[in-house]
């Protein structure tokens, strides 16, 4: 899967965000403002719950970036 985002700082924001959580079931890297991300499963029922929880702690990382670029300068 690829993730692209506007630019390389967001992209690294992303990965670090996640990667903490990904063990040895995701296996993700940057390429420019992207995230790239292998996702590795014994069964398709693992698969599915793999990235069901990948997917979620990306919405939760992307909502976070969203949140801080709307942010009124102080």
């Amino acid at each position: 899967m690829r993730f692209t985002y506007d630019s390389e700082e967001e992209a690294e924001s992303v990965l670090a965000a996640v990667q903490a959580d990904n063990e040895d079931y995701v296996k993700t890297h940057l390429e420019g403002s992207s995230v790239v991300s292998e996702v590795l499963a014994g069964s398709i029922p693992s698969l599915l719950h793999t990235l069901d929880d990948y997917l979620s702690c990306l919405t939760v990382a992307e909502d976070i970036i969203e949140k801080r670029s709307r942010r009124a300068p102080l």
